[in-house]
C-alpha cells in the first residue's frame, strides 16, 4: 500500500474543510476601500494659494497620510516614520529625482520639513499659520 492510497482513503475531522485554503484567507480584502481624514484647509487654501504639481500633491498626502492618518510613533510630534526615498519613490511612480525637486518646492512653501533622510515633519492643519490658527501645538516639539 502506497501513500497516496492511504491519504485518499483518509476523512477529515468534523468541522474541518477538505478545501486547505479555505483556513489561510486573508483577513482584509484588498477591494475594501479606506479613508483617510484630509483637513478641509488644504482643499480650500494650500492647493489654491500655492502652485503644486501633481507630484508635489502626491508627495504631501502620501506624507501626510502615513503621519497622521495611519498608526504612528511619533504622531503627537508630527514626524514620520523612516521611510526608504527608493521605496517611496516605486510607490509614488516618480523617479529619485522628482522625489528630492518635489521635497525641495515643498521644503520652500513651508509644507514640510526634512528632519533627516527619509524622515519628515508635515503639521497637522499643513501651514504654521494654520496650526496657530486651529490651536495645535507639538509638544513643545518646534521645527
Amino acid at each position: 500500500m502506497d501513500i497516496h492510497t492511504i491519504i485518499a482513503g483518509h476523512q477529515p475531522k468534523k468541522g474541518e474543510g477538505s478545501d486547505k485554503t479555505e483556513v489561510a484567507k486573508p483577513i482584509r480584502n484588498k477591494s475594501t476601500a479606506s479613508f483617510s481624514e484630509i483637513p478641509d484647509v488644504f482643499f480650500d487654501e494650500i492647493i489654491i494659494n500655492n502652485k503644486l504639481s501633481r507630484i508635489d500633491i502626491s508627495l504631501l498626502m502620501f506624507l501626510y497620510r502615513k503621519i497622521w492618518c495611519q498608526p504612528n510613533l511619533y504622531r503627537v510630534y508630527g514626524i514620520s516614520p523612516m521611510f526608504s526615498i527608493i521605496e517611496v519613490s516605486k510607490i509614488l511612480k516618480i523617479s529619485i529625482d522628482e522625489f528630492y525637486q518635489s521635497l525641495k518646492h515643498l521644503e520652500g512653501f513651508g509644507l514640510l520639513t526634512t528632519i533627516r533622510s527619509g524622515q519628515y515633519f508635515v503639521r497637522r492643519f499643513i501651514t504654521k499659520e494654520n496650526d496657530e490658527k486651529f490651536g495645535l501645538t507639538y509638544d513643545d516639539f518646534e521645527v
